[in-house]
């Protein structure tokens, strides 16, 4: 099983685009608070997430909590920076559950964090430009999930 984990996302609709990529995955979604929105219906329909009610979603109280969660199920966490080194292509695809890590929309993964990932620490290829210092998070969670689902075969995919 593949796992996606947000450490404190802010922006409603990347989470929307990502729940959605989850959903037509198969693909549980892990949300690491503090979150920058609230998951009450009202404002889940206002960001577009009306199939919200799909996804296969963990809420987190901190990341303590969501690390304690991975080592409960024997988990490989991964994590995407780009303070990284290795490529996203070299990340340990067979591996189950396989736990891919984002952070925050502005921040990033925050350097403690980092420490706490060990060497799974991977990085998506892109011009390194004062004005490219980031892709968005959800178009950098669906490059690396179809990275994965690719390394597989996309099991159960058409």
């Amino acid at each position: 099983m593949i796992h996606i984990a947000l450490y404190s996302p802010e922006i409603p609709p990347n989470t929307g685009n990502i729940g959605r990529l989850c959903v037509v995955t198969g693909t549980t979604l892990h949300l690491i608070e503090p979150l920058g929105f609230s998951l009450d219906e009202k404002h889940l329909r206002r960001a577009g997430m009306d199939y919200w009610e799909h996804v296969q979603l963990r809420v987190h109280p901190d990341f303590s909590a969501f690390l304690e969660f991975v080592a409960h199920v024997n988990g490989t966490l991964c994590a995407f920076t780009k303070f990284a080194t290795q490529w996203h292509t070299e990340m340990p695809a067979s591996v189950e559950p396989l736990f891919l890590l984002f952070g925050r929309e502005t921040t990033g993964l925050g350097a403690d964090i980092r420490a706490q990932c060990g060497e799974h620490l991977y990085r998506l290829p892109m011009l390194q430009q004062e004005h490219c210092r980031s892709l968005n998070l959800s178009n950098a969670v669906s490059v690396a999930l179809y990275e994965v689902l690719r390394q597989r075969g996309f099991p159960n995919l058409t």
